[in-house]
């Protein structure tokens, strides 16, 4: 059984509400709000931040994947971050999305990232001030990334395939009744076509927010610890991959699992179920 640590691994990944207030106007920080609903931006945020639309800004318009080196280095200057800018990232639905937006920044080798603990949630919850007025940086000449980082923390269908072949760590990271097949979306949410639920045979089931507090901070490391290497069963001695329905509550979990609990063998698949579902001949299990 794996020790259990009594503090994150990287705990300057996180930063907290008091300490975000009194520094808004730091230099070399960019604060980043990424939400799974584009319109709250619009409707108030934390004052500086910069809006990044998961979809518009991260996703290829025609083909289903991420944007191009080019284009991200395009989406960095326009809110003046250079390589060297600390990106704080924060959002709604306890930050699954400003998870997902922390990810692809990764994706493409951008080092300082962290994410505001407790999100925009926890930022309301307490009073703290909001604005409407959208920021004007001073554009920056971000480099072109090299590469984007698929190979190190992203993983591909044949690469999970593989991995449940050879009965290595995949959790599942969506809401037991999709993992049961039950239902093949979200609930309270639209159906998005997948033509087959159930989950990708050897997987465990542990949600996503298994890993917040109620007021959508993370559990201590202790608590997460024994979720993750207790009851799922992965460590550093295991390559882990997550996934979900697209990727993005995977990134939550990729990211706890990561900065919080130190792994550095852990990939995001982030084609997900809405493309195993619909991958003929794919296998699949729907035991509880």
């Amino acid at each position: 059984m794996a020790t259990h640590p009594t503090q994150y691994a990287h705990p300057e990944a996180l930063v907290e509400t008091d300490w975000l207030e009194k520094h808004l106007n730091d230099e070399g920080i960019r604060i980043v709000e990424s939400n799974e609903d584009i319109l709250l931006y619009d409707t108030g945020h934390i004052p500086g931040a910069a809006h990044i639309d998961w979809r518009a800004d991260l996703q290829d318009p025609v083909i289903r994947d991420y944007i191009t080196p080019e284009k991200f280095a395009r989406l960095c200057s326009r809110h003046g971050i250079t390589p060297d800018t600390t990106c704080i990232f924060y959002g709604d639905k306890a930050n699954w999305w400003a998870c997902y937006a922390l990810w692809a920044f990764r994706l493409f080798g951008h080092e300082k990232v962290k994410i505001l603990n407790g999100g925009r949630d926890k930022w309301k919850a307490e009073g703290r001030r909001m604005t409407r007025e959208i920021p004007q940086y001073p554009k920056t000449d971000y480099p072109v990334p090299r590469k984007r980082f698929d190979k190190e923390i992203r993983a591909f269908f044949n690469e999970a395939l593989d991995q449940s072949k050879s009965g290595k760590p995949l959790i599942d990271v969506r809401s037991p009744g999709e993992y049961r097949g039950e239902i093949t979306h979200m609930p309270e949410y639209p159906q998005e076509g997948v033509l087959r639920g159930g989950h990708i045979p050897g997987a465990k089931s542990m949600p996503w927010k298994t890993a917040t507090n109620d007021d959508s901070t993370f559990k201590p490391a202790s608590e997460l610890a024994k979720i993750y290497f207790d009851q799922c069963e992965i460590g550093s001695d295991k390559d882990t991959i997550v996934y979900c329905r697209i990727g993005e509550r995977s990134s939550h979990t990729w990211f706890v699992l990561t900065y919080l609990l130190g792994l550095n063998n852990v990939r995001n698949y982030d084609g997900s179920w809405t493309e195993w579902g619909n991958k003929v001949g794919a296998p699949i299990e729907k035991s509880a």
